[in-house]
C-alpha cells in the first residue's frame, strides 16, 4: 500500500526514537517510508531490515539512487553519501513501527484496536467480532489471515500480520474510513518481528497455544515468549483476556500491565460457560448463566464463542445483546465450513493445519457422528514449515479416522514426496492399510468423495479458505471447496 498521506518533517519524526544516532539534515520532508528499495523516491525514507531471505542494508545504495535520502539503518554504509540523512539504531524493525504510526498519525489511537493471538482460533475470534460489532452497527476495520476488511470494502492480504508500514497505511485508511473498532490476528512472527511496535491496542486476547511455527522461533519456549510479548506490550488502561483452561494462559499475563480477564469451560473465571449439548448443525451453551443456541460447532468453538463474548462485554456491550448477535453468526470461511451432497455424504473442510487443531476436529467430528458413518479424512502438510508436526499430524488423522488420504497441501518449495514419507512415518504400521498416499491434492479429494457412502463424513484438512496452492514458488488456482463440490458432482453425490 503506497502513502497518499501527507509529507511529515523528520525530526519530528525521530522524537519517536531516542536511541536513534543520526547523522545529516534532520529539517527536511519526508514524503514517503518503504521497505522495499525498488519503490525509493525523492522524499522517501528507506529503511533497511535485516529479513529471513535478504538483508535490507544491501539494497541502501540502490534506494539512495533511486532517490532516497534518509535512510534507517542498524549498521551505516561504509562509504556515507552527504546529501542523506542516516539514522542508526539499534533495531531497524522496531524503530520502523514507531516511525510508521507516527507517519501515519498515530490510526490505531482513533478507535479500538483489538488483537488476537494463540496458535488456533484467532481468525475465528477476529472474524466473528467484526461480523458481531458491525451486526451492533459500527463502523469496523479486520485484519486476518483470510482477508484485510473494512466495512463492505474486501482488501487481499499475504500475510497473518502486515509489515508495520503496510500495517499503518491500513489502520489509517480505517480511521479516514471512521472505523471505531478494528479486530486483528496478532502472529507471533508479528510480535517477534516487531510488525506491531509503535500501534495502541485496547486489548489482547488469547486464544491457546500449541506446537506450531519451530521452523522459525527454533524452539517452543521462543514461540511462547513472542506470544507473550504481545501482552507485555499492552497499556495499564487496555484488557488483557485469556483462556485459562490452557495451561499457558497464565503465563502470558505474567508481565503485562493491562486488566486480566479469563474465560473457560472447566474453572472458575470472569467468563465461564458450559456446553450443554452439540449436534453437526450447533451447539447449545451456557455463558455466566445464560443459555443460548449457537450455529457454530464444536468444543474448540465453544471457546471462541466465550473469547468474543467476554470481548464484547470488556468494549461495554450489554451481555443479552451481545449473545443475541453472536447466536446468528457462522463459523468464518473454512473453519468447519460443510459442504452438501445429493446422497448426504457430510463433506467439511476445515484450515486445521497444526496437530492441536487436527485433532479438535476429529474430535468434534467423532463426537457427533450417530452411528457407523465413516470418517475419511484428507490432508497434507506444508512445505518449508515446521517439520516436526508432520507425523503427529499423520499420527491423529489415522488414529481417529477410518481412512486417511496423505496428500500435499503447499509443498512451496520441498519435494511432495519427502514431505509425505515423513508424514507417513508417524503412522503406527498397524494402521497403514487404513492409509493411502495420493500426492495430487485434486485426486486424493475425488478419492475420498468416490469411497464415503451415503452418511460418511468427508473432512479436508489444512487449507480451508485458501484459494490457491503454492508449488515452486508459483501459486495455482486451488479451491478445496469447489474441489469437493466438483468431485460430489462428477460422481452423483
Amino acid at each position: 500500500m503506497e502513502s497518499t498521506h501527507p509529507p511529515k518533517q523528520l525530526d519530528s519524526l525521530l522524537s519517536e526514537i531516542p536511541e536513534a544516532h543520526v547523522i545529516g539534515l534532520t529539517s527536511r520532508p519526508v514524503a514517503d517510508i518503504t521497505l522495499d528499495s525498488r519503490k525509493a523516491q525523492e522524499d522517501t525514507l528507506f529503511v533497511a531490515v535485516r529479513g529471513t531471505q535478504a538483508d535490507g542494508h544491501s539494497f541502501i545504495e540502490k534506494a539512495i539512487a533511486l532517490g532516497a535520502n534518509v535512510i534507517l539503518c542498524e549498521t551505516l554504509p561504509a562509504q556515507l553519501t552527504p546529501e542523506v540523512t542516516y539514522i542508526q539504531v539499534p533495531d531497524s524493525a522496531r524503530a520502523m513501527g514507531l516511525l510508521a504510526s507516527a507517519f501515519y498519525g498515530y490510526p490505531s489511537r482513533a478507535f479500538n484496536l483489538i488483537g488476537v493471538t494463540g496458535t488456533n482460533g484467532k481468525t475465528s475470534v477476529a472474524t466473528l467480532l467484526f461480523r458481531m460489532f458491525r451486526a451492533l452497527g459500527y463502523r469496523c476495520g479486520l485484519i486476518s489471515t483470510v482477508q484485510n476488511q473494512i466495512e463492505e470494502e474486501v482488501i487481499p492480504t499475504a500475510h497473518t500480520t502486515p509489515d508495520a508500514i503496510t500495517l499503518n497505511a491500513l489502520l489509517a485508511d480505517m480511521q479516514r474510513q471512521k472505523c471505531s473498532h478494528v479486530f486483528m490476528e496478532v502472529s507471533s512472527h508479528a510480535v517477534a518481528q516487531q510488525r506491531v511496535a509503535g500501534l495502541t491496542f485496547c486489548g489482547g486476547i488469547f486464544t491457546n497455544i500449541t506446537h506450531d511455527h519451530l521452523d522459525f522461533h527454533g524452539t517452543f519456549d521462543n514461540y511462547i515468549k513472542a506470544k507473550k510479548g504481545f501482552f507485555d506490550q499492552l497499556p495499564k488502561k487496555a484488557f488483557a483476556l485469556v483462556n485459562i483452561d490452557d495451561r499457558r494462559g497464565a503465563v502470558m499475563v505474567q508481565n503485562t500491565a493491562a486488566q486480566v480477564e479469563t474465560y473457560s469451560l472447566q474453572t472458575m473465571a470472569t467468563f465461564k460457560g458450559k456446553l450443554l449439548s452439540e449436534t453437526l448443525y450447533g451447539m447449545h451453551m451456557e455463558l455466566n448463566g445464560q443459555e443460548v443456541w449457537f450455529r457454530l460447532i464444536g468444543r474448540f468453538n465453544a471457546y471462541n464463542l466465550l473469547a468474543v463474548y467476554g470481548a464484547a462485554v470488556l468494549l461495554g456491550e450489554a451481555s443479552e445483546e451481545a449473545l443475541a448477535v453472536l447466536s446468528e453468526l457462522q463459523s468464518p470461511p473454512g473453519r468447519f465450513e460443510q459442504v452438501p451432497s445429493a446422497q448426504k455424504v457430510v463433506g467439511i473442510v476445515d484450515y486445521a493445519h497444526t496437530p492441536d487443531a487436527l485433532l479438535n476436529v476429529l474430535e468434534t467430528i467423532t463426537h457427533l457422528r450417530q452411528g457407523n458413518e465413516q470418517i475419511i479424512t484428507v490432508v497434507g502438510c506444508g512445505g518449508n514449515r515446521d517439520a516436526e508436526k508432520r507425523p503427529k499430524m499423520a499420527a491423529i488423522a489415522s488414529k481417529l479416522s477410518d481412512r486417511v488420504i496423505l496428500t500435499s497441501d503447499n509443498p512451496r518449495f520441498e519435494e511432495p514426496q519427502v514431505i509425505l514419507d515423513q508424514m507417513l512415518a508417524g503412522v503406527p504400521l498397524v494402521d497403514h492399510k487404513r492409509v493411502a498416499v495420493v500426492a495430487n491434492r485434486r485426486e486424493a479429494i475425488y478419492q475420498a468423495c468416490a469411497e464415503a457412502q451415503p452418511g460418511d463424513i468427508v473432512l479436508i484438512a489444512g487449507k480451508g479458505h485458501e484459494t490457491y496452492q503454492e508449488i515452486k514458488g508459483v501459486k495455482f488456482d486451488f479451491d478445496d471447496r469447489a474441489v469437493l463440490r466438483e468431485a460430489f458432482a462428477a460422481m452423483g453425490k
